[in-house]
């Protein structure tokens, strides 16, 4: 709330100041740096001092007697040269935070996003790289929604790559197994492809002729038709149905699954080619290395000004399309710029929708696609292909949606040194120490995403339990599902997008210091305090009213910091959704954690006698608990009862 109560000032402010001395003026209003200065400035005499050729500090005189101000404004007062420091009604500003949201609902419709995230090639299970993507996306979408966005989360299938022709190449070619013996393997399928994967590769690497079958693939894989087609639409359906379980452990969930076989089997591609053609972005090598290739010359571009080989091959000579041609037209389609649509139709029987065949069609569907802004979650590694799309809108002239066309690039996970050699990638006496394992799928390095969330179940479940002997088994599984959730999410939310995650299970599962459980475990210890006081026949509540009431002497200074920084999370979510940076709400959720904490034991609730000051404690952590649940629910941090 004290963002708009800034807004609110400001307003107030700029019609006093206008009425005084016919001036337009713009006030900012700001914190200052030491509470002693107030809880909000503003530094406007000074400026206007030039303007009204007068000394600052009689206009802040002026303005000061003039001024009416919110309720939450207790007084103003004058300091220094001129400004003008406002200190907040401290009860009154805490039954605000307790009658409405913390993180107050957008007043207006911001416009529609898509958000596309997750996209794992549909060739073997995910992996803990994938984790990353699947949860800032998640946490993207939560906090754009909570600003007032329409979001659409879209999952990229890539459903006629390389990858997944060298799994359909390993049934077929390396292993010779029917579609009926594939169809029967057993569960987990995604496990059974990751080895066969990196098999695959090895194969190649004994006889580099055996690409052909690649290459024989891939063709059948974008016409859709043939032997190849149907293993590869078989492969396809049953890894995606076990990310998909895999994302639901950590309550990330989709609107569209988009198909890129039915970016080309809708001609979706072949429109957006014909475009790039005639407006002549793309041409024909006739020589060279790319001979007989559709090329996009980007060498006059002072994005790509520099590079050794700026032209990229949008259609290779042998007819295939490259992933960068075929995201082309998937981001036209995205801003509704393609004049067409897919057909649809539900996954499965659960509540999300995926791209389709005209057979399969439904005609009762959300309307997808028609972005005002779309934002592709991918990794750093991939920015040089993001840039690539955005100058294929920006040469069929779709500037606008060109600069709309957001690319969230982070950076990679990798393990610790313990962890590896926890999860057996490292020997006992291998000397790592500093270090840290990289992923590879190709070459079969990696922890699989399930395998990890298992890992981080059993840790937390073997320490709720040393904590919470009486729950039963139900409980402490749940319990531990929470706790590995928590742990796992506010992980990959917490660092900066420009940092490499050096994911390690010990530190992940904390229950101190600058972890997910943090957050849970002073959750837990609120809703302890309030079950003692229940027990003891106490309040356990305290209503706006109650808080609005209560006398401005019992607030100490640290009680009323933690309300503030309260008050000030929404201004930190809107910078996150701003700055795409979401690592600003995991930091405010656990700045105010850690101030609850300090004044925990210094400002005791149970056996506090005096009446005002038991209710402004527990008003204080009220306030404090109701902000830290809107922002773990931005996180997707569950909050349970007990730890």
């Amino acid at each position: 709330m004290l963002g708009p109560l800034k807004q609110q000032v400001a307003a107030g402010l700029a019609a006093t100041i206008h009425e005084l001395f016919d001036v337009e003026h713009e006030p900012i209003v700001e914190v200052p740096p030491r509470r002693d200065l107030g809880d909000l400035a503003f530094p406007g005499a000074l400026q206007l001092a030039r303007v009204l050729k007068r000394a600052p500090r009689g206009i802040a005189e002026e303005i000061a007697a003039a001024y009416q101000p919110p309720p939450e404004v207790e007084r103003v007062e004058i300091a220094g040269a001129g400004y003008l420091n406002l200190f907040l009604a401290r009860s009154a500003v805490a039954a605000r935070l307790l009658a409405e949201p913390v993180l107050p609902p957008a007043a207006a419709d911001r416009g529609k996003v898509v958000v596309e995230h997750t996209n794992i090639n549909p060739n073997k299970a995910a992996h803990i790289g994938h984790l990353r993507n699947a949860v800032l996306g998640d946490v993207l979408v939560r906090t754009l929604r909570s600003l007032g966005y329409r979001v659409e989360v879209q999952n990229y299938i890539d459903d006629t790559g390389v990858q997944l022709a060298d799994v359909v190449v390993g049934f077929l070619d390396l292993r010779g197994q029917a579609l009926a013996e594939v169809a029967a393997l057993p569960e987990p399928f995604d496990y059974l492809c990751w080895d066969l994967y990196s098999e695959v590769g090895r194969w190649y690497e004994e006889d580099e002729g055996r690409k052909k079958h690649r290459r024989e693939t891939l063709h059948e894989l974008e016409v859709g038709h043939g032997e190849r087609a149907e293993m590869g639409r078989l492969v396809a359906r049953r890894v995606v149905g076990r990310h998909l379980g895999t994302m639901r452990r950590l309550g990330v969930d989709y609107d569209l699954l988009t198909h890129e076989s039915d970016v080309l089997g809708e001609s979706f591609f072949e429109d957006a080619f014909a475009r790039l053609k005639e407006s002549g972005a793309v041409h024909l090598e006739e020589d060279g290395k790319n001979e007989g290739c559709w090329v996009m010359p980007l060498s006059e571009s002072e994005e790509f000004a520099g590079m050794e080989d700026p032209d990229k091959v949008i259609v290779r000579s042998d007819g295939t399309v490259t992933y960068v041609g075929k995201d082309i037209a998937y981001q036209c389609w995205k801003f509704g710029l393609l004049g067409r649509d897919f057909h649809y139709r539900r996954w499965e029987e659960e509540d999300v929708w995926q791209t389709a065949g005209a057979a399969y069609a439904s005609d009762e569907h959300p309307e997808f696609g028609g972005a005002d802004k779309v934002i592709n979650v991918i990794d750093a590694r991939q920015s040089y292909l993001q840039k690539i799309v955005r100058a294929g809108l920006e040469a069929l002239g779709h500037t606008e949606e060109a600069a709309q066309s957001i690319h969230f690039a982070y950076e990679m996970v990798s393990l610790s040194a313990g962890t590896a050699r926890a999860l057996g990638y490292l020997d006992d006496d291998e000397d790592a120490e500093g270090k840290s394992l990289e992923m590879s799928g190709r070459k079969g390095i990696g922890v699989k995403a399930d395998d990890l969330l298992d890992q981080l179940t059993a840790k937390a479940r073997e320490k709720a339990g040393e904590q919470n002997a009486a729950l039963d088994e139900p409980e402490l599984d749940a319990l531990a599902t929470d706790i590995a959730t928590a742990a796992l999410r506010y992980l990959m939310t917490k660092a900066t997008t420009t940092r490499v995650i050096a994911f390690d299970l010990d530190e992940a599962l904390e229950f101190t210091g600058d972890t997910g459980p943090y957050l849970q475990y002073s959750a837990a210890r609120i809703s302890s305090i309030r079950r003692r006081l229940g027990d003891e026949g106490l309040a356990d509540d305290v209503t706006a009213d109650d808080a609005a009431a209560l006398p401005a002497e019992v607030w100490s200074d640290d009680l009323w910091d933690l309300v503030l920084g309260v008050a000030d999370a929404a201004g930190a979510v809107e910078k996150a959704g701003e700055t795409l940076e979401l690592s600003l709400i995991a930091r405010t959720a656990f700045d105010l954690a850690q101030k609850f904490n300090s004044i925990y034991r210094a400002h005791p609730i149970m056996h506090e006698e005096d009446e005002s000051l038991r209710a402004v404690r527990l008003a204080t952590i009220r306030v404090f608990q109701r902000g830290l649940a809107e922002l773990a629910d931005l996180l997707g941090i569950p909050l349970p009862e007990r730890m």
